[in-house]
């Protein structure tokens, strides 16, 4: 959430920073509603102090004045219909602020969209065929494992069953994958609940804007997490941090869940897309000064794992209009999937600033005795499945329709092979 504070001081600014993301977000009613909040609440602290300073002069008299005691009555009344009408334009202001997205970092470069997103860098080699590459859909069947009819059998369209070594294959890049962030980038392991409450839905920036787009039992109001983001932006929910706690180094693996809406025949052949899909996320809650370089460190320890699997991959920094709705500043990771002819992306790593914090209100305090300050937070996939699983099947395929595992990946998969 955006600090009233910066709204209320340099509304221009902020303007013109929203304009960037073609965001239209209602300022002149955000600085409307808060100028008469902050009117009525100093006209209750004013009756407030008038009422306090009677009651003290009525406590050292003697005999009670019924016509002062009938104006405290009054004041008392009105105090209650001010605080009703304060209460209902805190409400108001506050679900306003909860739909504006976060402002882009000054480095972002500008766009209208995805079309202008930056490739940085790129890294490996896409590996040369001496045959057809398949896409991973027809690898999967005609090896048994991805079964996509029982899939839709057992759930609908958009899902699918892994069976024998491709469900281990997958559970293999999980293992892997936590094993590097947790033994070789710093990150401690959580294992969070897959169902949150509606509060850290709201702190992480899902809930009030993206409600259609999750899923949630209605009868004990449990959100379904679409990240594990979700969850952990939360751990820390109310409190503050002491001194020398940051930065704090999460990495953890969830199901996720969420409504895919999308054109008719757009990504309906395989696995790329579905509404329950697996993901090992990295988190970061840090000081201030150091997320930016944080961030950078952050997109290292996700592309890492590329590296290790032997993928050609690619790092593209948004643009300003692409940018997610808590993210200040985001690089996308892309792998080459020869069958799909695609890069596709497994990981996008974000810069939330202030942003989440303020909404969860998570703050440290920078030494001891310091006035507390909104941590920074930050996110990343250090990988997200089934992509990487797709990437994997497509690049290692053999011209017998066989899949070579990765050499990182036999000691958990116990074969070299999948055929």
């Amino acid at each position: 959430m955006l600090s009233i504070q910066l709204i209320r001081q340099n509304p221009e600014i902020v303007r013109e920073a929203l304009a960037k993301r073609n965001d239209d977000a209602p300022l002149d009613e955000i600085i409307r509603l808060d100028g008469e909040h902050r009117k009525l609440l100093q006209e209750i602290e004013a009756l407030r102090a008038r009422r306090n300073e009677v009651s003290r002069e009525l406590g050292r008299m003697k005999e009670k004045p019924s016509d002062l005691i009938a104006d405290m009555r009054q004041v008392g009344e009105r105090i209650k219909t001010l605080e009703q009408e304060e209460t209902r334009l805190s409400e108001q202001l506050t679900d306003i602020l909860l739909r504006i997205p976060n402002i882009p970092h000054p480095s972002v470069p500008p766009g209208e969209g995805e079309a202008d997103n930056v490739v940085v860098r790129s890294r490996g080699e896409r590996r040369q065929f001496d045959f057809k590459p398949r896409p991973h859909w027809e690898l999967g069947e005609a090896l048994g494992i991805i079964d996509f009819e029982r899939g839709v059998k057992l759930s609908g369209s958009r899902f699918y069953v892994l069976k024998g070594l491709g469900a281990r294959l997958q559970r293999a890049l999980i293992d892997f994958m936590l094993d590097l962030h947790i033994k070789e980038h710093g990150y401690t392991e959580i294992y969070p609940p897959f169902m949150v409450k509606r509060e850290c839905m709201v702190g992480s920036g899902n809930l009030p804007k993206f409600a259609d787009n999750l899923y949630h039992d209605q009868q004990d109001d449990f959100w379904f997490v679409p990240t594990a983001e979700v969850p952990l932006t939360n751990l820390y929910r109310g409190e503050i941090l002491p001194p020398g706690t940051l930065p704090i180094y999460h990495v953890a693996f969830t199901a996720c869940f969420r409504r895919e809406k999308m054109s008719a025949g757009k990504d309906t052949r395989g696995i790329k897309r579905g509404h329950q899909f697996d993901k090992v996320e990295l988190y970061k809650f840090v000081e201030a000064d150091t997320s930016d370089e944080e961030l950078e460190k952050m997109v290292e320890d996700a592309a890492v794992v590329c590296g290790k699997l032997g993928l050609a991959y690619r790092i593209v920094q948004l643009c300003a209009a692409d940018l997610g709705f808590a993210s200040a500043k985001s690089y996308d990771i892309e792998v080459w999937a020869p069958g799909c002819g695609e890069w596709l992306e497994v990981s996008s790593c974000s810069n939330c600033t202030d942003f989440q914090a303020r909404r969860a209100n998570v703050r440290y305090r920078p030494d001891v005795g310091a006035k507390p300050q909104f941590a920074h937070t930050l996110n990343g996939s250090g990988l997200a499945l089934p992509r990487i699983l797709i990437a994997v099947l497509e690049n290692y395929q053999q011209g017998d329709g066989s899949i070579t595992v990765p050499e990182v990946l036999r000691t958990y998969m116990g074969v070299d092979a999948i055929c």
